[in-house]
């Protein structure tokens, strides 16, 4: 810089202002095509840091994507065994009570329900955050985008039969059904409260037409969870293809 200005200096001095002049214009474009790499390697930084977070915003995604998968295979198997065991609890409804195996019983008195949590916290991540503008892919950014929404419906799906068990289906069962029948026959323990407890009476509870209902509300709402487990379970397997294709 010190050689530039002592040689600017005599060009003045000796009177030389032509030269001066073309010398000026060469030190600005020089200045100019300075600055202009400088942007440049800023822009190729933040494009290396962009990609970076990319790769990072990816690889997070098919973690939670394929846990989903895992999940929802595990819940397609599950759900057509419901179905049936909620379809043959309706064939006991009317039968004597002689007609009432212990195996009826026990079908009737199991209502257990798989409980399963997806995941979403990092395509919600995505979608309400600036990480969304950060992927290239406007195809992978479409899938995304409605992703949260398939998984939010599924929930609600999971809350509507939830609450047929513990809202309809438990305090009917509690009001017929005594919790003795499920303590060990075996142990002496039991024999007294066994003799001398409520028993209780499968014949009404059957007969009752808000068990009944809710065996029937139960069933339907598994099977449209069913369709709804193998919708999303297409929706993830799709994602998951396609973030493959971005992370290659």
């Amino acid at each position: 810089m010190k050689l530039f200005r002592k040689l600017r200096r005599n060009l003045i001095a000796f009177g030389k202002f032509k030269s001066y002049l073309v010398y000026a214009i060469g030190e600005i474009i020089l200045i100019v095509i300075g600055i202009s790499i400088a942007w440049k390697i800023n822009d190729l930084n933040d494009i290396r840091k962009n990609n970076i977070v990319e790769q990072k915003i990816y690889q997070n995604l098919n973690e939670e994507l394929n846990t989903n998968l895992h999940l929802l295979k595990g819940l397609i198997d599950e759900y057509p065994k419901t179905i049936v065991y909620l379809e043959n609890t309706l064939k006991y409804v009317g039968k004597a009570p002689n007609e009432i195996t212990q195996g009826a019983k026990d079908t009737i008195i199991n209502i257990q329900h798989k409980d399963v949590s997806l995941l979403d916290n990092s395509v919600n991540s995505i979608v309400n955050t600036t990480k969304f503008e950060i992927i290239e892919s406007d195809d992978l950014k479409d899938l995304i985008a409605v992703y949260p929404s398939k998984i939010n419906g599924f929930k609600e799906q999971d809350d509507k039969i939830k609450a047929i068990i513990s809202d309809r289906l438990k305090p009917v069962l509690e009001k017929h059904i005594s919790l003795v029948d499920m303590l060990p026959k075996e142990n002496i323990k039991y024999q007294h409260i066994k003799e001398f407890g409520s028993k209780s009476n499968y014949s009404i509870l059957l007969n009752n037409k808000e068990y009944q209902n809710s065996i029937i509300d139960r069933l339907l709402q598994t099977q449209i969870q069913l369709n709804n487990a193998k919708m999303l379970r297409g929706k993830t397997k799709i994602l998951i293809t396609k973030l493959k294709e971005e992370l290659d």
